[in-house]
């Protein structure tokens, strides 16, 4: 008799709730995931049989529990997903689109990279048909100190293969000459299929003579430079990209901004917490994330394709 009135209290208790089967099905989501989610707090079971362990679910959570597999379809990782899943709806909306942004910038870098290797492995790179026509490029530097600074710490390089533009800082227009002097053997020429591995060279040796640079004297301590470069090979073209100077492509009469900011404005605009009109007059605009100073950074490497007849390239930095 007792136990019957406990059976009878445990399933009152349970009354209106899910077996993790039923959820399963009802969400779209394993046994195997809830258990996972439930683990990393992701999801919990509304109860926990204390006499079977069984976990119980109310059917409250499903709309949760199809946000979770949705997001998992995204690919979005865990510790993601338990972020959205907290914010209101209207906050949630803005992390998912700046997830997605990451995702279509990364897709995109992956798509080059896939198409760079294809026409190296196939050979395209390096084998000519006798009817091919060879594009060259015209090229020209201009510094300018402006209206408003009192110097200029920019550095800037053109020639037939490379085309490199590094803004000093710190009392740093040495640390963007250094930069950019590790980067003219470069203009020398390079195979096509080892454009990548030459161009990740040479930004190895440019961080190098930056460190050595500041390391030279007590008072470089806290020198440091961007860099944005790119090299001329055949029909292709590199890419080495760092801090928040800036690399466009001038083609039929648009200008296109072809490299990231490495900026503490630019991560916050990613991650939609600001609008480009506040972006535009925020105190942080000038502080990037990502410069060469005495502590190591990792550069970008990446191969830009073939560019079409006509078309300008321009490696620059503003402000």
């Amino acid at each position: 008799m007792v136990a019957g009135r406990g059976a009878r209290r445990r399933g009152g208790a349970n009354m209106g709730l899910l077996t993790i089967g039923a959820f399963a099905r009802a969400s779209r989501l394993s046994p195997k995931a809830l258990r996972l989610y439930d683990e990393l707090g992701l999801l919990p079971p509304a109860r926990v049989d204390p006499y079977s362990g069984y976990r119980l679910y109310d059917p409250a959570q499903l709309e949760r529990a199809r946000l979770v597999a949705w997001l998992r379809r995204l690919g979005m990782p865990l510790a993601g997903i338990r972020a959205v899943c907290e914010l209101e709806p209207e906050a949630a909306a803005r992390e998912v689109r700046a997830y997605w942004a990451r995702v279509e910038a990364d897709t995109a870098a992956r798509r080059d990279l896939a198409a760079f290797l294809v026409d190296h492995l196939s050979g395209r790179d390096t084998t000519m048909s006798s009817d091919h026509t060879t594009l060259g490029i015209r090229y020209a530097v201009l510094s300018d100190t402006g209206s408003v600074r009192e110097s200029n710490d920019d550095a800037g390089y053109a020639g037939p293969r490379l085309l490199a533009v590094a803004d000093g800082f710190g009392g740093g227009r040495h640390a963007g000459e250094a930069a950019i002097e590790a980067l003219k053997p470069l203009d020398a020429g390079v195979p096509g299929g080892e454009l990548l591995s030459a161009l990740e060279e040479a930004a190895h040796r440019a961080r190098e003579s930056v460190s050595a640079l500041a390391a030279s004297d007590p008072a470089l301590r806290d020198v440091g430079t961007t860099l944005t470069a790119m090299v001329w090979s055949g029909s292709r073209l590199g890419l080495v990209h760092i801090g928040d100077s800036r690399a466009y492509v001038l083609r039929d009469g648009e200008l296109f901004q072809i490299t990231h900011d490495h900026t503490v404005v630019q991560s916050l605009l990613d991650e939609g917490r600001i609008t480009p009109e506040e972006a535009a007059s925020h105190p942080s605009g000038r502080c990037c994330c990502a410069p060469w100073a005495v502590v190591r950074r990792s550069s970008r490497t990446s191969p830009c394709g073939t560019p079409a007849p006509r078309t300008a390239i321009c490696c620059a930095r503003t402000g």
